[in-house]
């Protein structure tokens, strides 16, 4: 069966079934705990007042209460960790967060101070119930407060049915930058490289290309009747000691290599046809025979490399190495393990996890948006300013400033 790699948002049903999953033992702890507490509760005259032994409910409420606690900081360190809880293992979802990887703790935290606010009143409400021994309408106080906290609840859970961007948020995940996603349907970002998926959207880091005489037929001078010439010999990047003679280049021969243009110094000595009056004869070179000197490629010596150099706005400086993650906390993906990685500071909170990768590539940079939130943009040595389209490999050349989320850096050459 083929996997399905596409992200797809969980329907607000699972979302829902997760949560009710979810919620089960802790509220049946709270209302079996506080019931018993509350029957055993005790009321004695004296002195002309009412004396309520309120003993029971402090026992019980206060275990199930701690019971209900321990449940929920265990649902919740796993959940930050893993996206995983047993509702969502239950119903095929994992949370994650705008980046899609692992929410964390303080994200978690949030998320479900919105969902549970209605229940925290409720709970608020029973402790002063409890305070001002309101006992006498303590059902008329905490039903309805009750009632109102768990339809709260429902519509939070449910609310992503009511977002316009393909359902993708609820109104708790709008305010915790979280995601949820159907992993039975459509795949694991947080175990398959977040938002961007395990594939790398930049130039492969292929070495760089060679350049090779090309096979097309040369011009040659004429030669003595007497004695045939050698066809030229063609330069490999890696010749083999073993390996048999390569044949003569013809011109049906399929050019895949980089087209050659032969330096000025280099070139062949024009034919004899050509600026020669009819009836004369040039005189051969002295080194027009069989074995007439080759010229070696590369022996004017290997190019100077550029060391390529990055300032942040805050006045830090970087060296690039040859592939480059930029982010708050930047991580690598398959395949990228060596790559540097470039932590920027955020209070703000404006850079994606994993916001840019940079690919160096001789004069420039490859810059490409990691389908950031906030977005990225390049402005020119001229002034022109143009956003980056994510997961699009842009060049970027020295003297340019790159913008990601409300931070800059500015390229230079050493």
């Amino acid at each position: 069966m083929a996997v399905n790699l596409e992200l797809v948002p969980a329907a607000a049903g699972k979302r829902l079934g997760a949560a009710v999953i979810d919620w089960l033992p802790g509220v049946a702890v709270l209302v079996v705990t506080f019931a018993i507490g509350f029957a055993g509760i005790t009321r004695t005259r004296s002195g002309g007042f009412i004396v309520y032994d309120t003993s029971s409910l402090v026992l019980f409420g206060g275990t199930g209460l701690g019971l209900t606690l321990a449940y929920l900081f265990v649902v919740l360190g796993l959940e930050a960790r893993t996206g995983k809880t047993p509702g969502n293992l239950a119903m095929g979802i994992r949370s994650a967060d705008q980046d899609g990887y692992a929410p964390g703790a303080g994200t978690v935290f949030l998320r479900g101070l919105i969902t549970g606010a209605g229940i925290l009143l409720a709970l608020l409400a029973a402790v002063l119930v409890v305070v001002f021994k309101w006992f006498d309408a303590a059902l008329f106080i905490l039903g309805p407060l009750l009632l109102v906290g768990a339809v709260w609840a429902v519509l939070v859970v449910v609310s992503n049915r009511w977002d316009k961007n393909g359902g993708l948020r609820g109104w708790n995940d709008t305010a915790a930058k979280t995601l949820v996603f159907d992993v039975k349907t459509g795949r694991d970002p947080i175990t398959t490289g977040g938002i961007q998926g395990p594939y790398s959207f930049a130039p492969l880091d292929l070495p760089p290309v060679q350049q090779v005489l090309s096979p097309a037929p040369q011009p040659r001078p004429a030669q003595p009747p007497s004695e045939p010439a050698a066809p030229p010999a063609v330069p490999f990047p890696r010749p083999q000691a073993s390996a048999p003679p390569a044949p003569a280049p013809s011109a049906t021969m399929p050019s895949q290599t980089m087209p050659y243009t032969s330096p000025a110094s280099f070139a062949p000595p024009a034919p004899a046809s050509q600026g020669v009056p009819p009836g004369h004869r040039v005189a051969p070179h002295v080194d027009d025979d069989v074995e007439r000197t080759q010229v070696r490629p590369g022996t004017g010596g290997p190019a100077p490399v550029a060391v390529l150099r990055i300032r942040l706005d805050d006045g830090r400086d970087f060296q690039l190495d040859r592939s480059v993650l930029v982010g708050r906390n930047p991580v690598g993906q398959a395949g990228e393990q060596h790559a540097q990685l470039l932590a920027v500071d955020d209070p703000g909170r404006s850079i994606s996890k994993t916001h840019l990768h940079l690919l160096t590539d001789g004069a420039g940079i490859w810059v490409t948006d990691r389908q950031s939130t906030n977005g990225s943009a390049v402005t020119t040595p001229d002034g022109l300013r143009t956003p980056l389209v994510p997961g699009v490999p842009t060049f970027v050349t020295p003297g340019s400033s790159v913008h990601f989320g409300d931070r800059t850096f500015y390229l230079g050459q050493a």
